[in-house]
């Protein structure tokens, strides 16, 4: 969460700089080319820094030790129980996201496939008016922009809260079969006219 919120800003702005040169070569080229340069690009330097140290240890300059020596050195394996504890969380978020689309799409509950119904319909105006990199790019940099106006967007959140609480409110008592909007002043007193 620090590297999202930019605590540390060099690490940040190293990562964001890099997710950022990536999706903008998505724009212009294929995902096999943009994978393959950045591979090829991460062995030229790995295999350059490698044969800098051997040449070094050859001419007695240096240690001999190989430059990502603690990098090799990592395990990275898992242990059965570890394995086994990722697979059971990855397992129930699937059959979990699988059970809500099923319930979504096949009308377990009206009001969530109309909300889903509606996403859709706005999501396709997005696509008209921009790709997928596009929207990529600004999710990714969005933290930065909600915590310099979050003033602002909480105010815009809440005015659309209230808009859809309405709508709901509507729809709920359209379903219910029509009636006067419920009186909400407490043990029902009505207020004095002048």
């Amino acid at each position: 969460m620090d590297l999202i919120y930019w605590k540390d800003t060099e690490r940040t702005g190293m990562v964001f700089t890099g997710l950022m040169v990536g999706l903008l070569s998505l724009f212009q080229l294929s995902i096999i080319t943009v994978i393959s340069t950045i591979s090829l690009g991460a062995l030229c330097f790995t295999v350059s820094v490698s044969l800098y140290y051997k040449i070094l240890h050859v001419l007695n300059m240096g240690d001999g030790v190989p430059p990502f020596k603690a990098y090799l050195d990592l395990d990275i394996s898992f242990s059965g129980e570890l394995a086994d504890q990722y697979t059971q969380k990855v397992i129930v978020a699937v059959v979990s996201a699988a059970n809500s689309l099923k319930n979504l799409f096949l009308v377990g509950n009206l009001f969530d496939s109309l909300k889903l119904l509606a996403l859709m319909y706005l999501v396709t105006f997005l696509g008209d008016l921009c790709n997928g990199l596009t929207v990529l790019i600004i999710v990714s940099f969005s933290p930065i922009l909600l915590l310099t106006f979050q003033a602002k967007v909480d105010g815009f959140v809440a005015g659309i809260q209230a808009n859809v609480d309405n709508a709901k409110d509507i729809l709920h008592r359209i379903a219910q079969g029509g009636g006067p909007t419920p009186d909400t002043t407490p043990g029902g007193a009505k207020p004095k006219t002048q």
